[in-house]
């Protein structure tokens, strides 16, 4: 079976499957990430809130919330299994329609950046569960923004260069109205 063979949209379906069903799980747990009476999110604790407030948010966590922000982590790694597999797919399949030698070696190298960006993901995760279960060992945050960042930014690219290729060859594609 060759690349161009391969079932990538039955991947991309069971990987937007896997997604959607972690990220409801993970939805319904945020309403309990309180501290002090006030929620704390998942995007903050990796993107906007400053190392000081990360390290007193996680040690002065109630013993339930400390536990409901484990399982959320825990569902984190089933999210990341639906979601970089599935924008490698999404770009494989973009892949799939390109003939231009360019394009092609673009959107596979995306494909296989996104083991890059989950392999991140997973070390931002066991750094934060880490941290939740041994709250004085926080430290390496400018280790764990880099994991954070470079995550964001390979997924991100991986999917919007995908979907424009998708939507350019769409277009192209497609007969003129006249």
């Amino acid at each position: 079976m060759s690349l161009q063979t391969f079932p990538w949209k039955k991947i991309f379906l069971f990987c937007s499957g896997l997604f959607l069903a972690s990220a409801f799980c993970m939805k319904w747990m945020e309403g309990d990430l309180v501290q002090d009476g006030s929620l704390f999110t998942i995007v903050g604790l990796e993107v906007s809130y400053p190392a000081e407030k990360i390290s007193a948010l996680l040690a002065s966590l109630d013993p339930p919330v400390r536990s409901i922000l484990r399982y959320h982590l825990s569902f984190d790694f089933v999210f990341m299994a639906g979601v970089y597999p599935g924008i490698a797919s999404l770009c494989m399949l973009a892949r799939q329609k390109w003939a231009g030698r360019r394009v092609s070696s673009l959107l596979g190298g995306l494909a296989l950046l996104q083991l890059v960006a989950w392999g991140c993901d997973i070390a931002e995760n066991v750094l934060l569960l880490k941290w939740t279960a041994e709250p004085g060992s926080v430290s390496s945050f400018g280790l764990y923004h880099t994991l954070v960042y470079v995550k964001w930014l390979i997924a991100l690219i991986g999917v919007l260069t995908a979907i424009t290729f998708l939507l350019i060859r769409r277009v192209r594609s497609s007969p003129t109205i006249q």
